[in-house]
């Protein structure tokens, strides 16, 4: 087997009692002593601090030195407007294949001279043969390596950061900014994947652990671990790529239209021009086959990924599945996320979902579970 990855937090992760578990080739923590359904509603009520450097960053550098070049030649493999995109916004994108598919999900900031991109850890090695593959006539494509990646998510997210980085109270939803600090500079987004207002920050390698103490000094703050991160996310009606998204699923299936801006689309100044872009521009044309939806089973416990999805309780065949599932802490019931047939992806239809050979009801339900606390 092949021996796991450490962050630089490894150490504070073990002196604070977490469980560590494999995730994307690094040991990373679930839990710590408060366990997944506190940690979940502390992050929901006041702010909860996440590790999440096994993500992978990488600066997309124009080699003509021309900011816009690096965004014309990202368009190339996203279906998203990023000559559009102002200095200092950050956006969603995917990197789609020829078939239509998802690569990878994966956020873009215009650094005004350069893009910075944070990647899947499980992607990252792939994204960044791809991104090589295609770009480096235009670009050179660096990973960022000596620089760790934190989020503060939660209501409390911007008085405790503000206090260590000023001026991040300024920003709103999907800005990005450099701040200094005394942690050395600091590259700031406000953004997050848990749907609460928050922050991620990417630290220089060398002060990631005396800046994850000093927030966590704070007593808003806690640290939090991948479970309820999960779920967290999925109460969001946020995706998880390889569960909820993946290279079966286009983005218009996915319910990712929203990221597909105007520019790219039919008729639009740039429209196709990305890998899939005749199934994708037919798909939000004409729309697609099947939707991803929100799910609430009528029961106790969660119908987790997996779990076939049936029109009637006596139908032979499946319509769908499960693509995430779990208990959510703040809406105090069951919530998933998976895909059904666009005539049967209609709000409160009762569908039903085989568990351990038994067939139960669930019905179909707007996303977010929990509503979003962005701050715009």
């Amino acid at each position: 087997m092949t021996e796991l990855r450490r962050t630089a937090l490894y150490d504070l992760h073990v002196e604070l009692g977490a469980k560590m578990v494999p995730f994307a080739g690094y040991d990373m923590p679930v839990q710590y002593a408060l366990g997944v359904m506190k940690e979940h509603l502390h992050c929901r009520a006041q702010a909860g601090l996440f590790d999440v450097s096994h993500m992978g960053q990488v600066v997309l550098r124009p080699r003509s030195g021309e900011g816009a070049d690096a965004a014309r030649a990202l368009e190339a493999l996203v279906p998203v407007d990023l000559l559009g995109l102002k200095p200092g916004r950050q956006r969603y994108a995917m990197f789609t294949d020829a078939a239509g598919g998802i690569l990878d999900d994966l956020m873009v900031t215009n650094r005004c001279d350069d893009l910075f991109l944070v990647v899947n850890a499980a992607c990252k090695a792939a994204d960044l043969a791809h991104l090589r593959a295609h770009l480096s006539d235009t670009c050179e494509v660096e990973e960022i390596t000596d620089r760790c990646l934190l989020a503060l998510q939660g209501p409390a997210a911007e008085a405790v950061l503000e206090a260590l980085a000023p001026g991040v109270a300024a920003m709103r939803f999907m800005d990005a900014a450099t701040i200094d600090s005394d942690y050395g500079p600091l590259w700031v987004s406000r953004s997050g994947y848990t749907g609460e207002d928050g922050y991620e920050v990417s630290v220089p390698e060398g002060q990631a652990v005396a800046f994850a103490r000093a927030l966590l000094a704070h007593a808003a703050v806690e640290p939090i671990g991948l479970g309820a991160r999960d779920s967290l996310r999925l109460e969001a009606g946020l995706c998880l790529y390889g569960h909820d998204i993946d290279t079966t699923t286009s983005p218009v299936e996915a319910n990712l239209r929203w990221a597909i801006q105007k520019a790219r689309r039919s008729g639009g100044d740039r429209a196709g021009g990305f890998p899939g872009a005749d199934r994708i521009l037919a798909e939000l044309d004409n729309g697609p086959d099947r939707l991803r939806v929100g799910l609430r089973p009528g029961t106790r416990a969660p119908m987790r990924e997996g779990t076939a999805l049936f029109a009637t309780e006596d139908a032979e065949a499946p319509v769908g599945a499960v693509t995430s599932g779990a208990f959510g802490p703040t809406v105090g019931a069951p919530v998933s996320m998976g895909y059904v047939p666009v005539d049967l992806a209609r709000e409160g239809r009762t569908l039903w979902g085989e568990v351990r050979g038994k067939r139960l009801p669930v019905e179909v339900a707007a996303l977010p579970f929990a509503p979003h606390g962005y701050k715009r």
